[in-house]
């Protein structure tokens, strides 16, 4: 059995999770209303994994007879000054999320809950891999600079991360 405070952080998570789907998704769009159609699927391919993250989650708290109880998501941004700026977000956005994870992974071993602990490892890699990606295409629009051709190449680059 979980305790409370194992209980309301993982609750947290999942409403971080489904906060992060849903501001992939916005990102996602405001890509293709820009014409940036690589990043446009990327990020739409991205905020169906995030779902999948934030379902993990809830698997795990019915899997130990907890509730899942999300007080509110809130609203992600929809505005974007450039294709840097979307990906500059998603990076920050990132280690945000490692730092919950780190915490609830923290708080898991404070309380001597090792199932969770387990649980949550293959959330510690996942963290890393997406900060790792994040950083990459965030470094790589940044080199590339802001010409017609530069963003051309790099939102192709960015297209051929979704495998499609």
């Amino acid at each position: 059995m979980l305790s409370n405070e194992v209980i309301k952080k993982l609750n947290e998570q999942v409403a971080k999770e489904t906060y992060a789907s849903n501001l992939y998704f916005n990102m996602s769009s405001w890509c293709y209303t820009h014409r940036y159609d690589g990043a446009g699927l990327f990020l739409f391919e991205h905020a169906k994994e995030e779902s999948t993250h934030a379902t993990k989650l809830i698997s795990y708290l019915n899997e130990t007879d907890s509730l899942l109880t999300i007080e509110s998501i809130e609203k992600p941004e929809s505005n974007f000054k450039s294709l840097l700026d979307v990906f500059e977000k998603t990076y920050e956005h990132e280690l945000k999320i490692t730092k919950s994870i780190n915490e609830l992974v923290e708080l898991a071993l404070n309380v001597k809950d090792y199932s969770t602990f387990n649980f949550l490892q293959w959330y510690v890699a996942e963290q890393h891999e997406e900060e790792t990606l994040f950083r990459g295409i965030k470094d790589k629009i940044s080199l590339a600079g802001n010409s017609d051709t530069s963003l051309y190449l790099i939102d192709e680059y960015i297209k051929g991360l979704t495998g499609k």
